[in-house]
């Protein structure tokens, strides 16, 4: 993808009277495409909806060193309490990230309303499940649709926070519904600080068997430092343990790997050098939270990930004792 291209969005909030998009739930998707050198987005920037799955398709396609023709999206689901701003901010750190990588594909965000108050978070979380199903019904079953038989099209989807409850919630609404397109099926499915409880993503959970059976693997980033997902957080009302922060469940199906982040973010907070050297633009938000937007390190287990390098060969993982779960380190 062009450096200079814009930022794609696909996003169900609604539009406000002055243009900008608010905090309630839009009847329809809206498909945003943001040029180069603007910080924001608004109605200006909405098009027609074949329009963008076209030029989402056209820049996700490239050939490998085979000369076989390959197309990678990358979804990026955000959390509550996310302004338009901030989840552009975030969208072009991950994007900026994998380009220096030599990432090939397109990166999009999906946007669903977010009240821009950290005492939202029950209200964001309904917000979350009313527009799930929209992630899957005019996102991931439309991209699909178009691809070509010499030109497979891969989707990922990275979620941060409550992006898990969209993620899971979109997935089990679209089994429930039967949708008529069966080819909606994804690659990689990456959940960082991950705020759903860490037994819902049990492999003999129903709304996680959904996932489970819609991706060819799923891969969960913990940090048992992160304060946002501490059940101590006044706003978390006692809800179990979050699988951000303490990881998968032992039941977990083999599709499942789990990169524990503890002692990488541990030095990374208290050693400056570490700090200047992988996270060069500072941390946005809570940083214990939401220091993967923006981290070289992450990025680089990212985009193996994407790419299909098998899940114990990461130079960016150090394995455990334990099949399947490994620690994020210093490549």
């Amino acid at each position: 993808m062009a450096n200079n291209a814009p930022d794609y969005v696909m996003t169900v909030r609604s539009l406000e009277s002055n243009g900008s998009f608010g905090s309630d739930v839009n009847s329809d998707a809206m498909f945003v495409e943001v040029p180069q050198g603007h910080n924001d987005y608004g109605q200006p920037m909405v098009v027609a909806r074949d329009a963008w799955y076209g030029e989402v398709i056209g820049a996700a396609k490239w050939t490998n060193a085979n000369g076989n023709a390959r197309g990678d999206i990358l979804f990026i689901v955000h959390g509550y309490n996310m302004s338009t701003a901030e989840v552009l901010d975030r969208h072009r750190r991950i994007r900026r990230d994998l380009e220096a990588l030599s990432f090939n594909g397109v990166v999009v965000s999906f946007d669903w309303p977010t009240e821009n108050s950290a005492i939202a978070y029950l209200p964001d979380r309904h917000a979350a499940k009313e527009t799930a199903f929209r992630l899957v019904d005019e996102g991931i079953t439309e991209l699909s649709a178009q691809q070509t038989p010499t030109c497979p099209i891969n989707i990922h989807i990275l979620c941060h926070s409550t992006g898990a409850l969209v993620l899971r919630e979109a997935f089990d609404d679209a089994d429930d519904a039967q949708l008529p397109n069966s080819c909606w099926n994804v690659s990689q499915i990456i959940f960082a600080a991950g705020d759903v409880s860490s037994t819902s993503m049990s492999g003999s959970d129903g709304g996680a068997e959904a996932v489970y059976r819609h991706c060819v693997r799923l891969t969960n980033y913990s940090n048992r430092y992160d304060e946002a997902l501490d059940l101590s957080n006044v706003k978390r009302v006692g809800t179990a343990p979050r699988v951000g922060r303490i990881g998968l469940p032992d039941d977990a199906p083999v599709k499942a790997v789990n990169v524990d982040c503890t002692a990488y973010y541990h030095s990374l907070d208290t050693n400056d050098a570490v700090s200047k050297a992988d996270q060069p633009d500072g941390r946005a938000g809570c940083v214990s939270h939401s220091w993967y937007f923006g981290n070289r390190v992450f990025a680089i287990d990212l985009f193996q990930t994407i790419i299909g390098v098998d899940r114990s060969l990461p130079d960016t993982r150090e394995p455990t004792n334990t099949a399947d779960r490994f620690v994020l380190i210093r490549p």
